[in-house]
């Protein structure tokens, strides 16, 4: 008996990550996450994989352990861990898992870390509060005080003057020693390969308060003077050494707007030349979601090319380019969305962590030389079997100016004579974008008898600079066309149900689910994820108003005070008729829940039907990394709305 995927899959589905490829190429060290249903608590270890023999071991038994990597020699394996929801600290083991040791004890924990070459220290990236040590009273409240706008961050919460910044730690004895200092932030280390120096992405320019723009420097593995070496580029992602060196590779950005995050090139580094760049808009480098996710990784080989892993049209590919320029070869991938690499050190083979359609997380071992792959890991087996997953279709429709991209998702068992009821899912950022990839609450939506057309609009990343940046200071114009004209060629089908339509979307995809319903009437039902629909107030009270706003919306709240309140949906309250349901976490930095406070209060004064929903405690990222059960609430509740409007 085949069952429907229902929002209790948080407590059933699996994750792989974090692959790490010994030395000899017969083990693989990954971690597999998992919720314990009865502790409700997030949990993960750190598994072997025989690439030999095919099977999997069970390494580390703690409750929270992760980020594995080997050590240069292979001797011994290197890794995070928490203990009682303490701060992450590294360990390191030998790799049959035995002689476990601790070897940092920071106050705040370890950010991200890698070994030296030699094997001898680690480079750790550890977020360093100069208040700390200071004296306070324990039963005394304290006040706060705030001297900089980068006082908080989403998911980190209050910052005040902690910043991350880079330690040298001896592996026998755990001495250490700090080599980077300062008001700002220092991370994604990596050492030289003689082991002389680090290279890092540093967030240390003079408007950094302002911008979210940093730049890559080196510094001598025992300290001093950082040199700045990416000079001419805005913004650096993430970073490599050439095998010799003397180079540096760099996913970077030349944009003021600080887009490395939604549209990154590669480019080489080299001391007295400008940047040059490897790639074009036809592959976008994946970055993963800095200062919450560890930087993404890039591999210079002894070939002369650099490796990594990019992104086109939703799809994720991994990639090749000489680093003396050439074309860009992809040696595997498409219809998935792949977030991690590793790399054997002969490049025989590579590792990479993919999500598809069908299934949320899996490892798949790549050979380098002939490029064929096989699928490692299928944690999710048994639960997919009896719990069978959406199919999808990709279609495009012509817009002015551009194709756009549509994944339609069809319930399992679909019946082409019947008629199904329809959900517009829409994406964040405006810069994100959906992939090929298994997405929680369209798969519930869909397996519980819903269509659900996720559209990737004008704005998105993935569809080259132009596609991106074609949002800047138009939210809710020809986007919105875009998302309604999709809408329009969907309907037409005869199995879709016209008159029951519904539309969900989180942060961007809130604002524009919200501005949608103020738009026109034809929505039955609305599910409004942590929006912003108040641009005024959102630029004074987001942990990114500035930064990011400015450019999203054209300018401050001085000089765009108008066209902030006209491109803002609680403008357009009077004329929603679709009922709402607004779900927000209530330590949401980024869009902060005043803004839902804002919607929640206008709809219901003009007699709107509107409930609002706080989750407690909750940041901006907590449908995919909260509390389980909150993150369960999350998907409940929307597909009760669903059920209850739409049928």
């Amino acid at each position: 008996m085949k069952n429907p995927i229902t929002p209790d899959l948080v407590y059933r589905i699996k994750t792989s990550g974090d692959p790490s490829i010994s030395p000899n190429r017969s083990l693989l060290a990954y971690t597999l996450g998992w919720v314990d249903e009865e502790s409700l608590t997030s949990c993960s270890k750190i598994m072997s994989f025989d690439l030999k023999q095919g099977y999997s071991r069970e390494l580390t038994k703690g409750i929270k352990d992760s980020a594995a990597k080997f050590s240069p020699d292979g001797t011994r394996l290197a890794f995070l861990r928490s203990i009682d929801e303490g701060p992450l600290q590294v360990w390191v083991m030998s790799v049959d898992g035995s002689e476990v040791k601790q070897v940092t004890n920071f106050k705040k924990g370890v950010f991200d870390y890698v070994w030296s070459p030699i094997g001898l220290r680690l480079a750790v990236c550890v977020d360093v509060d100069p208040t700390a040590e200071r004296d306070k009273p324990d039963m005394l409240p304290q006040v706060t005080v705030v001297s900089r706008l980068r006082y908080r961050y989403d998911t980190l919460g209050w910052r005040g003057d902690s910043h991350y910044h880079l330690f040298v730690v001896d592996i026998e004895n755990s001495e250490s020693y700090q080599i980077t200092d300062g008001d700002w932030d220092d991370t994604a280390p990596v050492w030289s390969p003689d082991g002389s120096q680090i290279a890092f992405v540093s967030g240390r320019r003079d408007d950094r308060d302002f911008f979210a723009l940093n730049e890559a420097y080196t510094v001598s593995a025992t300290g001093g003077e950082p040199k700045l070496v990416s000079e001419g580029l805005y913004s650096i992602g993430a970073i490599t050494w050439s095998p010799d060196g003397e180079r540096l590779a760099v996913v970077g950005s030349e944009a003021p707007e600080g887009m490395v995050l939604w549209q990154g090139w590669l480019y080489v580094l080299e001391d007295g030349k400008e940047p040059r760049k490897l790639t074009d808009d036809s592959i976008k480098p994946y970055l993963g979601f800095p200062s919450v996710m560890r930087p993404a990784t890039l591999h210079w080989v002894e070939s002369g090319q650099v490796m990594f892993l990019g992104e086109k049209e939703g799809e994720s590919f991994l990639c090749r380019v000489p680093a003396d320029s050439g074309p860009i070869e992809s040696v595997w991938g498409g219809s998935c969305l792949s977030t991690a690499l590793a790399l054997d050190d002969t490049l025989g083979l590579a590792v990479v962590v993919a999500s598809t359609p069908n299934s949320p997380s899996d490892l798949y071992e790549i050979d380098l030389a002939i490029g064929g792959y096989r699928q490692l890991t299928d944690h999710n087996a048994e639960y997919l079997i009896d719990h069978p997953t959406a199919e999808m279709e990709k279609f495009s429709i012509q817009r002015p100016g551009f194709d756009i991209e549509c994944r339609l998702f069809f319930p399992p068992g679909f019946d082409e004579s019947l008629v199904y009821p329809l959900v517009l899912d829409i994406h964040g950022g405006p810069n994100g974008a959906f992939y090929d990839s298994f997405v929680p609450v369209q798969q519930v939506l869909a397996s519980n008898g819903y269509l659900v057309l996720a559209v990737n609009p004008r704005g998105s990343s993935t569809y080259g600079t132009e596609f991106m940046m074609a949002v800047l200071e138009d939210w809710g114009g020809e986007d919105y066309q875009d998302l309604m004209a999709a809408v329009d060629h969907v309907s037409q089908r005869s199995y879709v149900a016209s008159e029951r339509l519904g539309v969900h979307g989180y942060s961007y995809g809130g604002y524009m689910t919200s501005w949608t319903v103020g738009h026109t009437h034809r929505f039955k039902a609305a599910v409004v994820g942590a929006p912003c629909v108040n641009l005024h107030s959102m630029y004074g009270t987001s942990d990114i108003g500035i930064s990011f706003g400015e450019a999203q919306w054209g300018g401050s709240v001085i000089s765009a005070a108008d066209k902030m309140l006209e491109r803002s949906p609680i403008s357009y309250a009077a004329e929603v008729d679709t009922p709402v349901l607004l779900l927000h976490g209530e330590a949401d930095a980024r869009c902060p829940i005043s803004q839902s406070e804002e919607y929640f209060t206008v709809l219901k004064r003009l007699g709107k039907d509107v409930e609002f929903v706080r989750f407690p405690g909750c940041s901006h990222l907590f449908p995919r990394t909260g509390h389980p059960k909150l993150r369960e609430e999350y998907i409940s509740r929307t597909l009760d709305w669903f059920n209850t409007y739409l049928g």
